[in-house]
């Protein structure tokens, strides 16, 4: 057929024109200039399209060249290509497959036989047609040694593209594995985890050029090289090759594992491409994965306890009121939060927004606890070095305990609101040294603590050498001092643990941010709670009034069964 326009046009039978733009295989692309091979397969491609162009515009009744010569011109130069080792660079990879795919692709147009099934050395390659004026329907198989395709007549044609015909085309490459050891795209990755190839790499293809979306998922079942019986090290995955990604890759988007087993593994994608299965090797980190997994759950639910004891303690007594209480009561408000959301959120990587929302909320929460903290500091310092007015306003520690981390928190979000989240955590990204906008404050918080603590110590050094030392007073402020010192230990410590995990990512630290971080609540509710006389005082007062309403509850019931029996007793007495 011939368009209007003098370009060639070629389909068999009764059909919508298809034109040829051979311009699209030029030579002037970096990558198939610095290949040999590749030029030669470019040159290829262009020939035959050249040649159809060429009947299409002579009218040659003897038809184009052969389909099978060209097969056979393009198997011997991906032979010669395979045979000389792997490619070793992933944009030659993505041209080579590309180049294959569209070359078998254009001699599927012209065929002359319903099916096409040729080999050789490095390259296995079937091809179904069928033509008409009306759209195929039902299923359609392919399959090779190491690979069977399963899609439909429908996917082939397409919903409005049907030009009189529909093709499917798999090519498996024997060798070709070894060319592929690009994983950057794969999404744990940059967490350390380990691929190898699984199988052989097969390319899938349909005359409809609209399959980045296919609404019946194509179903491929590989055979695995090599038979694994256990999978106790690694599971399988199923990938394509992304041409999208930085000079192309092994990508999982859109393909997933219907089921697998020791020498077979099936997958079902969304969209068509070159394809294979990856074994992804859980990196040694990933042994410790459960463990820390059983740590982080039992510590934090504890914590998570002690804190709503903390937080019940705090707002029940009203004995204990005052500044300092105030502090911690909203010390472990923040804290029970920030746990409780770490728990929950803190690998909920699945959705972007979602995993934001939880790295800014942690952000805000510990950010809070810092401010609390050292607010602490401030309070100690004003009980002793001044005499009257010891006790802070409300409105400025709300103002400082809530207002600064949310002043930090929405700047740091307007600067970069995509660093709110990660591959592997929903923290701060590293990327352009945005973790600082946590660890900085905190850095800065510490500092100031610890001066004002510096200062207190000097302070009360001072006021009990003097000459009427109120001791009762002074002990007090020492013990509120040792215990506020103890804990800013206890959290910073966390949190230079904490760095280094998010940064580096070790084993050792993931277990010391784990267990500092799951017991802080623990340590808070000893420290606040328990080691402090006055709230001990009110536990006592507690738990005496309730064993005391318990003993009285006894006693009276106790009390009515005896009057009762001596009742009945008397009763009888008096009937006798």
């Amino acid at each position: 057929f011939i368009s209007t326009s003098g370009s060639a046009n070629f389909t068999s039978g009764t059909g919508r024109c298809k034109e040829l733009n051979c311009d699209q295989y030029s030579l002037d692309i970096p990558t198939v200039q610095n290949s040999t091979d590749l030029r030669e397969i470019q040159n290829l491609l262009r020939n035959i399209c050249l040649a159809i162009n060429n009947h299409a515009d002579t009218k040659s009744p003897g038809g184009p060249p052969s389909e099978h010569t060209f097969l056979e011109l393009l198997f011997t130069i991906i032979d010669k290509l395979l045979k000389d080792g792997p490619l070793g660079d992933n944009q030659k990879v993505s041209k080579f497959l590309s180049l294959v795919e569209d070359t078998v692709q254009m001699i599927s147009w012209h065929l002359s036989e319903p099916r096409i099934y040729m080999e050789s050395e490095q390259t296995v390659v079937e091809v179904l047609v069928k033509r008409g004026l009306t759209q195929h329907q039902g299923p359609v198989h392919l399959s090779s040694e190491y690979v069977k395709l399963d899609t439909h007549w429908e996917t082939a044609a397409g919903d409005d593209t049907y030009l009189g015909f529909a093709s499917v085309s798999l090519i498996s490459y024997e060798h070709f594995e070894s060319s592929t050891n690009f994983f950057h795209g794969m999404r744990n990755f940059s967490q350390g985890m380990k691929y190898n190839m699984l199988s052989k790499v097969v390319s899938a293809s349909v005359s409809n050029p609209n399959t980045t979306h296919l609404q019946k998922p194509v179903t491929l079942t590989f055979s695995h090289l090599e038979p694994a019986p256990q999978f106790n090290n690694g599971h399988p995955v199923c990938v394509y090759w992304d041409e999208k990604l930085v000079g192309g890759g092994w990508s999982e988007k859109g393909c997933s594992v219907s089921r697998f087993n020791g020498t077979q593994t099936i997958c079902t994608c969304t969209h068509l491409s070159s394809f294979a299965v990856l074994m992804a090797l859980y990196d040694i980190e990933d042994h410790f994965q459960q463990q820390l997994k059983t740590i982080t759950w039992v510590g934090l639910s504890l914590s998570l306890v002690c804190l709503l004891i903390c937080i019940i303690t705090f707002s029940y007594f009203r004995s204990i009121r005052g500044t300092r209480n105030t502090i911690h009561l909203n010390l472990c408000i923040s804290l029970f939060a920030a746990n409780l959301i770490f728990l929950i959120g803190i690998t909920r990587t699945e959705s972007t927004v979602g995993c934001g929302i939880v790295a800014g909320l942690l952000h805000w929460l510990f950010l809070s606890a810092f401010c609390w903290m050292c607010l602490e500091g401030v309070q100690l310092y004003r009980m002793v070095a001044l005499v009257f007015h010891t006790e802070m306003k409300l409105s400025y520690m709300l103002a400082m305990g809530y207002g600064i981390p949310s002043v930090i928190v929405v700047i740091s979000a307007i600067i970069n609101s995509k660093g709110y989240g990660t591959e592997k955590y929903c923290w701060l990204t590293r990327k352009d040294h945005f973790i600082w906008s946590f660890f900085g404050p905190v850095c800065v918080i510490i500092t100031v603590n610890a001066f004002f603590f510096v200062i207190t110590v000097q302070k009360l050094v001072q006021k009990f050498s003097s000459l009427n030392p109120d001791l009762s007073y002074l002990r007090k402020i020492k013990a509120f001092t040792t215990t506020a010192i103890a804990q800013l230990c206890i959290l910073g410590l966390m949190w230079i643990f904490g760095c280094f995990l998010f940064q580096e990512g070790t084993v050792v630290m993931a277990y010391l941010f784990t267990i500092f971080n799951s017991l802080q609540g623990v340590l808070i509710f000893i420290m606040h709670c328990l080691l402090t006389k006055q709230v001990r005082n009110e536990y006592k007062r507690l738990l005496t009034c309730i064993c005391t309403e318990k003993y009285s509850e006894f006693s009276s019931n106790q009390s009515s069964k005896s009057q009762a029996s001596k009742s009945v007793q008397h009763t009888g007495e008096s009937k006798t």
